[in-house]
């Protein structure tokens, strides 16, 4: 098995190990993260519908000018993570569950949790 095929089994392990308690969740929705090199998206899934119910992203035009102002994607992904929690609030979905998505606790993901955490959402 060559290198790049070992690192993406690895890689897919690794996410559905982390999926394993968030997924079909009987009380509550699944908050999901995705990051790629400069941008990051969230939303919170309804998986026995297999519905999106509300979603957040940092391509969205409302915040085109927070983001401008944003010197770091650190600061990006607590913009994202605060308008995520603001807009589930208004959907009453106060607890969820977090779903990192295969991605580690820290920098970037962990800065959107705090946010998402700070703005109300419980998980």
């Amino acid at each position: 098995m060559s290198e790049l095929k070992k690192q993406v089994v690895r890689n897919k392990r690794r996410r559905n190990r982390s999926k394993k308690t968030a997924f079909m969740h009987p009380n509550r929705s699944r908050l999901v993260v995705f990051k790629s090199n400069k941008n990051i998206e969230a939303q919170i899934v309804n998986d026995f519908e297999g519905t999106t119910i509300v979603s957040a992203s940092s391509y969205e035009k409302d915040l085109k000018a927070q983001i401008k102002k944003a010197s770091t994607k650190t600061d990006v992904s607590k913009l994202v993570g605060e308008t995520i929690a603001n807009k589930a609030l208004k959907q009453k979905i106060k607890s969820v569950v977090f779903d990192r998505n295969g991605y580690s606790y820290h920098g970037r993901v962990k800065a959107f949790a705090d946010a998402a955490r700070k703005a109300g959402l419980e998980f």
